[in-house]
């Protein structure tokens, strides 16, 4: 992963973009660490069967993902002081996804950011993100 913009001081204006790419293991390595191993995440055939048009990668590994891009631009993940969204499109393995923020606001040493989580089509895979960083 890499960082395009990094700060040590956060100004309106500042942002960030970085590249992740799905690798075909990651729902499993995710399965692992969090002990959700529903069959639409691990099993593709499960995932055609119900539609899904194979396996989808769990939300909150690709939430992870966000988190991980804000606190390595930030520097210090004890700075992530709110993030919350809503899962809008599945990510599938091999996607690539796109994580963009941008700090929209300061106040009371705390910074908005607008923060975008788009799949390699563009489609925003995390809608209404609502993050904000200590500055």
């Amino acid at each position: 992963m890499k960082i395009m913009d990094s700060h040590k001081t956060t100004s309106v204006g500042d942002s960030f973009r970085v590249n992740m790419q799905v690798d075909k293991y990651r729902a499993i390595y995710y399965a692992g660490a969090s002990g959700d191993f529903n069959p639409i995440h691990i099993d593709a055939e499960f995932g055609k069967m119900v539609g899904l048009g194979g396996a989808i990668l769990q939300g909150l590994c690709t939430l992870g993902f966000t988190a991980d891009a804000i606190t390595t631009w930030v520097s210090d993940p004890g700075r992530l002081k709110k993030l919350k969204c809503r899962f809008s499109s599945p990510v599938r393995m091999g996607d690539t996804l796109t994580i963009e923020g941008t700090v929209t606001s300061i106040q009371q040493e705390r910074a908005a950011l607008a923060v975008l989580v788009k799949n390699q089509d563009g489609i925003e895979v995390l809608t209404k993100v609502h993050t904000e960083v200590e500055v």
